[in-house]
């Protein structure tokens, strides 16, 4: 199919990394319809990193991930865009009224990644790092899974961009941080990542290593241009994890991670929930037929938030 051309307005964050993916969407809609003009937007968001906010996380009551979005969607909701780009793990569970995910590219590399600082001891794994080091990360998720196996470690609060979080790291003289791969692999810097964590020690936020397009609802033609480069495989998977995390009702805080995988048209979803201390893990997992995608991850994640403490979901 293809789409009467035009031009189109594509919002994005300023960062290095948004930048980046905005390019990824450019080409794509590039390749399938050549003679597509595309405006790319660039639009400050409140999530976005600066020094006078220190290492402090998110606030949820502020906002949290949803500050990633916020300003985005305004510019939709004020036709001052045509659609936004954004990384699929920033996004709340689900998008203001009148707005929609309509679609996702092909997934990246959905694992976290251990960068060591130069001159610090090599290390291949979690186990070699040695007793007491110090390891930079702002989300809760990934510091209660590392402490969950090591609980020796010393966790420090640290954002900012891939590039800042690095200079950070050095600046600081800490051990290592943990990044997103995708990330790495879509800014060239693949080979920084020392060594990656698997599945049964770190699991990923939901949506971690997609690109999102998000659209007003009822804009059928914007919707249709990019049904062109729609990934129906990555739409399924992490449709099913951000229904489980919204059935789990956590915010930026709840240390989570929902993750599901699309083979032979069956869905299989994993959640686990650690406190932020790694002295507590509840997992909780099934499988489904992809249609039903959005119902298993419904089903997990009420399980999980039956099962789970309530002071570990805010």
């Amino acid at each position: 199919m293809t789409v009467k051309p035009g031009k189109l307005k594509l919002g994005t964050r300023g960062s290095p990394l948004a930048l980046r993916q905005a390019e990824i969407v450019c080409a794509e809609l590039a390749r399938v319809q050549p003679d597509l003009e595309i405006e790319t937007v660039i639009i400050k968001t409140s999530g976005d990193w600066t020094p006078a906010q220190g290492e402090r996380p998110l606030d949820a009551r502020g906002g949290g991930k949803a500050l990633f979005a916020k300003e985005l969607q305004e510019a939709l909701l004020e036709d001052r865009i045509d659609a936004a780009v954004h990384s699929m793990k920033d996004m709340d569970s689900s998008p203001p009224p009148g707005l929609a995910i309509t679609c996702m590219l092909p997934r990246e590399d959905v694992r976290d990644a251990v960068i060591l600082r130069a001159g610090s001891p090599s290390a291949a794994s979690l186990d070699d790092l040695p007793q007491g080091a110090k390891i930079g990360t702002c989300s809760l998720r990934r510091q209660g899974m590392l402490l969950a196996v090591r609980p020796d470690l010393n966790v420090v609060p640290i954002r900012g961009n891939v590039g800042t979080r690095i200079e950070k790291m050095e600046g600081q003289k800490l051990a290592g941080i943990l990044l997103a791969k995708a990330g790495l692999n879509r800014l060239k810097m693949a080979k920084k990542a020392d060594f990656m964590l698997p599945f049964d020690v770190m699991l990923p936020a939901a949506g971690q290593g997609a690109i999102g397009i998000e659209t007003k609802e009822n804009s059928a033609d914007i919707i249709a241009i990019f049904s062109q480069i729609k990934h129906e495989k990555t739409f399924f998977e992490v449709e099913c994890e951000r229904a489980a995390l919204a059935a789990l009702g956590g915010g930026c805080h709840t240390p989570v991670g929902s993750y599901a995988v699309l083979e032979n048209n069956n869905l299989w979803l994993r959640m686990k929930l650690a406190s932020p201390d790694g002295t507590k893990i509840y997992i909780e997992e099934g499988r489904s037929a992809a249609s039903d995608g959005r119902a298993l991850g419904a089903e997990i994640g009420t399980k999980l938030r039956e099962k789970a403490p309530k002071e570990l979901i805010y």
